[in-house]
Order: structure tokens, then sequence, then C-alpha cells
């Protein structure tokens, strides 16, 4: 588990970093604005002061991007290495990224349901969230396959293919090292 700790806040720092340079050369084509949400939820959850109008402190904001993408990513390395490694679960893990954000935005108040969002929003928050996603979980995978297959792997290989009724692996091969 100590693995999968280290090797997760890796991969999420490698797909925050991935996904703000993506923000970045977005914003300059579209000339979108940056979002201080993150430094609104982050204050809000900590009970600090905000700053009144829209920009809040860049510090604030970076501690929160960087902070949940890293510790998210321990999630997705775990994923990895119980096995679910690949682009199917890089998708499940852009859903869990997608629905982190919106709890702590919703239930601090400073963020709406996306399907009250404006269309061209919800097209840019679900882009760069994916891209993180799979940032990470290349990332998390490649570390993971270094201790060889997970024990999901290790099951599936018992009858390859698309199969039904195959029963658990037996508990001394189910952990990894």
């Amino acid at each position: 588990m100590k693995r999968a700790l280290w090797e997760g806040l890796v991969a999420g720092t490698a797909g925050v970093l991935v996904m703000t340079l993506g923000e970045k050369v977005e914003q300059r084509l579209t000339g979108r604005p940056d979002s201080h949400v993150p430094a609104r939820v982050l204050q809000r959850l900590t009970g600090a002061r905000e700053r009144p109008g829209g920009r809040q402190p860049v510090p604030v904001n970076l501690a929160m991007h960087i902070g949940q993408g890293a510790l998210l990513g321990v999630l997705r390395s775990v994923m990895a290495h119980a096995g679910l490694r690949g682009p199917w679960s890089s998708a499940k893990f852009a859903v869990v990224r997608l629905t982190n954000d919106q709890v702590l935005e919703n239930a601090t108040g400073v963020g709406a349901p996306p399907p009250t969002w404006p269309r061209g929003e919800l097209v840019v928050d679900l882009l760069h969230k994916s891209v993180y996603a799979f940032a990470t979980g290349v990332v998390a995978d490649a570390l993971a396959a270094r201790s060889g297959p997970g024990p999901g792997q290790r099951h599936a290989a018992l009858r390859p293919g698309r199969h039904s009724g195959v029963g658990p692996l037996p508990r001394k091969h189910a952990r990894t090292r």
C-alpha cells in the first residue's frame, strides 16, 4: 500500500501538470480566464477568508488544484495495483475526478450542478478532467506494471477471453507483494 500511495501522488501530480498545460493552451486560444473555483472551495473547506470579487490568491488556488489532483492519483494507483489498468480504467477514473470536483464545489456552495452550466463550459471541464484522468492513468499503470500483474489481471488470466463463472483466485494468490 505504501507503494501505491507514493506512486499515486506521482501519477496524480503528473496528471495535474499535463491538465494544467492543456488548460493554458486552451485559454490562450479561447481567451477564457483562469478559474478561481479551486481557491474558493479550499477557503470554504478550511474556513479561511475569501477575497471579494473573482480573483483569489494564486497560492491557494494552486494548492487546491495540485493537491486535489495529487491525492486523487492515489486512487488511480490503487486501481492499477489491483489490476484495473488501461483506457477503460482511466475512463472510470475520469468519472471519479469529475464527481469529486462536483461534490466539493456543490457542497461548499461555490459551484452549481453541471446541467445548469453553459454547454461550452461543460465541454471544457469534461475535456480537461479527461486529460487529467488519462495522463494520471498512463503514469499509474506504468508504475504499477513494475510490480507485475495485479490480482484482477491474474484472475482474468485463469481463463482468457470473456467468460462468466470463473471462480476467484485462491486466497494465497490474490495478494500482491
